[in-house]
């Protein structure tokens, strides 16, 4: 088979990309499926940056800055920084063969477009290309940047080399690299220029220096064990050390072109396992990046990446209509917008690996109702460094929190998993791998020095004691209401019914854990032991009590309450600054808290049921039913038709703390109420009223009438949060607006008003500001829009 159409066929996701493999040949589809993911977008704290699932590996990455004049230089561009005034939008992204990333960059007058397409082809994950094409954003004004790639090898076991003869002057015509990494095997790393780009104007006493202008700038240098990540600083500082002695003859009056004042010194240091290759492009330009695999089979050349990446991107487009058939009912401004936050999701999954820290002995006294620490007495942290950990997944803002975040998970993965169920088995996997002995999982995973250098000291230790909404489970009913779509209804249905696909394809792939029973057998019975685990975990460290203030429930046991807050925030239950009991007291109940354990015992019920686990199908149902009464019987306040928490106050005396929002929803958002509830209808009084939650843009988090509205940090204080009115969108969709009750017609009205206004609230904001947003540029859970917009709730 030719080239082109080897690439053709590799990039179309509607056409075999390897042999097929046998139905029952489960081994050789995981190792297409494993190899699909080895390569991505893992660096998304990166403007752009790859690198493979693998703890000590090749990363690469890209910098650039503006030649046009001798300021921009000190503003280069590399991790995402909303200082620097970027819009950087993926467009394109199927999670395994292919991306497309438009980045607008006003300051230095430049377009980039970068599309990347992986080729499978052996054991290592296969070869992979890069194209990164550049324009001005305004034609007729000056666009000259230089840009900066680099690889670096962080392997102890690895080595890489250029292959190009070293040059004072630079190099000449396409960039060769040879490496070899643990788990990626020997490989090459050419860099091609496209022949049409455009020529280099000079500037002042370019002419001294013959034609470095149009010269490819190097410099190899070693780095430490772990510290690739750094490569901005290694080579900016080369940058800044080669340009004064380049400026020394001519001094600061009369300088000397920037675009080769500020050029890499075109060195290789001993022990080098870091290269960057510079090179300053004008007008309209591109350069192609290829990384092959020693053991693929074919190489790739500028006209089948071309053909390839064509292909990628009208499968990406065929396959998110067939996804997604209800958004074609949308503009085609909207459908567009719909790909891109879609593809912005899939492009913010991030691959982290380190130690992370975490103090087992630190607790706030009202958190500890057992310790050994009299009152008064001074609690000392004791933070300390963990094994390395590994973690695949998506980071809901590159730019702020480029880490992985619990309970934004689960609703990433509602998403990720409509689009690639097994893409978001391998993020359930990644986290359920993280569970500790006793049941835990850090809310927030910080693995590794990049991953903190990006977070403020303060909150990089993590807590035993602390939980985070159990929204993971989630992603697992979600998956298991795909397996019952597919006619699977439990284990034993499951058990001996035949794959119904044996193609290997990009879509294929994606949907093993579907079509292959065996592989959903075998992946739910794994995952099962410390799921368990982790519910047992929340029952236990976060149970509150009842009897202790004379409170009475249908259930002695089943109430909850979150450990780690602090006066002003409970940063654990995702609401950090929703009003909530002051001062804070060991005694006080969470209706928040008590709503997700009811969720939890839920689903977990649910994954009992198809695993066939008969007692505990009946001990969480148990669990679910004594939650939901306590939750009535603990949280209801008659007097302000709404659910609240409970505090103690100084006379050890129970009473309710209400602050109409959020939190007052809880068992409808989580559809926890009956559709008959007596408790429904003044639910949705208080959801509808404009004076309290109603906008035109979706619900608020906290009543326009609360004297606390707006106030503060206001992060939870007015502000409304997709994921919230998401579900109470799914609670009125699949629950409310679908059974015979009372409310039922009203529940329809609701949805359907609610649903256009958050549509259009987000797709306006995006088309203003190129971001969807939360009080940042996040591409997390307000990426559910595209489901909101597919009617696809779980």
């Amino acid at each position: 088979m030719r080239i082109k159409q080897l690439v053709l066929a590799l990039a179309a996701a509607t056409a075999p990309v390897t042999a097929q493999f046998d139905s029952v040949d489960h081994d050789a589809a995981l190792r297409s499926a494993n190899e699909s993911l080895l390569w991505g977008t893992y660096r998304p704290n990166l403007y752009f940056g790859l690198r493979p699932r693998l703890p000590s590996s090749l990363l690469t990455g890209l910098l650039w800055f503006g030649t046009h004049d001798y300021q921009s230089y000190a503003k280069a561009r590399h991790a995402c920084d909303q200082g620097d005034g970027l819009v950087y939008t993926f467009t394109e992204h199927d999670g395994r063969g292919a991306g497309k990333e438009v980045i607008k960059d006003p300051l230095n007058n430049v377009e980039l477009t970068i599309q990347f397409l992986k080729v499978p082809g052996d054991e290592h994950g296969g070869s992979w290309a890069v194209r990164i094409e550049g324009k001005p954003l305004q034609e007729g004004q000056v666009s000259r940047i230089s840009l900066i790639n680099y690889f670096g090898n962080d392997s102890p076991l690895g080595f890489l080399e250029l292959e190009n003869g070293e040059d004072d002057e630079g190099l000449e015509g396409a960039i060769k690299l040879k490496g070899t990494t643990q788990g990626l095997g020997e490989y090459t790393i050419r860099i091609v220029d496209h022949e049409l780009n455009s020529e280099i104007t000079p500037g002042p006493h370019a002419e001294d220096f013959g034609d470095r202008l149009d010269r490819t700038h190097f410099f190899g240098t070693p780095a430490p064990a772990g510290q690739v990540w750094q490569a901005k600083n290694a080579f900016m500082n080369a940058i800044i050390t080669h340009s004064r002695e380049l400026l020394t003859p001519y001094g600061q009056q009369d300088p000397i072109d920037p675009a080769i004042l500020f050029t890499l010194p075109n060195e290789v240091r001993y022990g080098a396992n870091m290269y960057g290759f510079q090179r300053t492009y004008q007008g309209h330009w591109g350069v192609d990046i290829f990384f092959e695999s020693d053991a693929a089979p074919a190489k790739l050349d500028a006209s089948s990446l071309s053909a390839a990446l064509d292909a990628s991107s009208n499968s990406f487009q065929t396959r998110f209509s067939e996804q997604f058939p209800q958004i074609s009912t949308f503009t085609p401004s909207q459908q567009v917008f719909s790909q891109h936050i879609l593809a912005n999701l899939i492009g913010g999954i991030g691959y982290f690996h380190g130690t992370s820290i975490i103090d087992r002995t630190f607790s706030h006294e009202w958190d500890d109702e057992d310790s050994l620490a009299s009152e008064g007495e001074k609690r000392v942290p004791h933070p300390e460094l963990t094994e390395p950990m590994e973690l695949l997944t998506a980071t809901p803002s590159r730019s702020f929190f480029p880490r992985g975040f619990y309970w934004d998970e689960g609703f990433h993965l509602l998403l990720i998993g409509a689009w690639d169920n097994d893409l978001s088995l391998e993020i359930i996997k990644s986290w359920i791998n993280l569970v500790d002995e006793d049941g835990w999982v850090a809310r927030e995973q910080i693995l590794g020095e990049e991953a903190r250098s990006k977070v403020p000291q303060e909150f990089q230790t993590q807590y035993p004691s602390y939980a985070n909404p159990p929204t993971l489970t989630m992603g697992l009913t979600a998956y298991i209401s795909r397996l019952r779509s597919a006619g699977f209804t439990s284990l034993s249905s499951i058990a001996d019914a035949p794959s119904t696909s044996s193609e290997s394809t990009p879509s294929a792939l994606s949907s093993l854990h579907l079509t292959s029973p065996a592989l959903a057998a075998s992946y739910l019975t794994s995952l099962y032991p410390k799921l368990k685990l982790h519910y047992n975990w929340f029952r236990q460290t976060q149970r509150g009590q009842i009897r202790e203030f004379g409170r009475k429930a249908r259930s002695s046991s089943e109430a909850y309450r979150w450990r780690g807050r602090t006066a002003d925030h409970v940063l654990t239950s995702g609401l950090d600054d929703y009003p909530r009991a002051i001062p804070p007291h060991l005694g006080e109940l969470h209706v928040d808290l008590a709503s997700w354990m009811g969720f939890f015992a839920r689903t977990m019920r649910e994954v009992a049921e198809f695993l066939e686990q008969e007692e505990d199908v009946e001990e969480f149902e148990e669990h679910y039913e004594a939650i939901v009464g306590n939750i009535d019987d603990l949280h209801w306040n008659e007097e302000r038709q709404m659910y609240c928490d409970a505090s103690v106050d100084e006379d050890d005396e129970s009473y309710h703390v209400c602050h109409a929002g959020y939190i007052s929803l809880f068992p409808f958002l989580l559809s926890l109420l009956p559709s008959d509830s007596s408790h429904l209808g003044p639910i949705l009084d208080l959801l509808r009223a404009p004076e309290h939650l109603w906008s035109p843009y979706g619900i608020r988090s906290l009543s326009k009438s609360h004297e606390l509205f707006g106030k503060g940090e206001d992060y939870w204080r007015g502000p409304i949060w997709v994921q919230m009115n998401y579900l109470a969108l799914g609670a009125l969709y699949n629950k409310y607006a679908k059974e015979p009750g009372p409310q039922q017609t009203r529940a329809a009205e609701i949805y359907a008003q609610l649903r256009d206004n958050v549509i259009s609230n987000v797709y306006k904001e995006y088309e203003r500001t190129g971001f969807v947003w939360e009080h940042t540029p996040f591409t997390g859970w307000t990426s559910l829009v595209t489901l909101i917009m597919a009617e696809q709730y779980y």
